[in-house]
């Protein structure tokens, strides 16, 4: 019981903080005009929390070179090909995910 208790309490100790850093920005900006620099660096922060989801599915640290890494990796430089060619990102999830499943046809694991 005493560790379900703690479980429930870390969560909840997690989500309050969460959510009031959250609103802090959100309550700090609200009657202000956020800064040039600031909203220009907000403009990639959708990348980069995409890219730091994506990147340790496609490399396992410390064993990028095993062979089931092999299929992610080809199929991950498709979709970055596609993406940067066509700009589109339904185009890249779709060719990005039939690279992959062809990847892991041709070398199974």
């Amino acid at each position: 019981m005493e560790t379900t208790l703690k479980i429930w309490a870390m969560i909840l100790i997690v989500g309050a903080l969460n959510f009031v850093s959250r609103l802090s920005f959100i309550a700090f900006f609200a009657r202000r005009e956020m800064p040039i620099l600031l909203a220009r660096a907000l403009k990639f922060v959708p990348a980069a929390m995409l890219t730091a989801l994506i990147v340790p599915m496609i490399v396992l640290p410390g064993d990028s070179a095993s062979p089931e890494t092999l299929p992610r990796m080809a199929a991950a430089i498709v979709a970055a090909v596609v993406a940067w060619r066509l700009r589109s990102p339904l185009g890249a999830i779709v060719v990005g995910m039939v690279a992959l499943w062809i990847g892991k046809a041709i070398m199974p694991v």
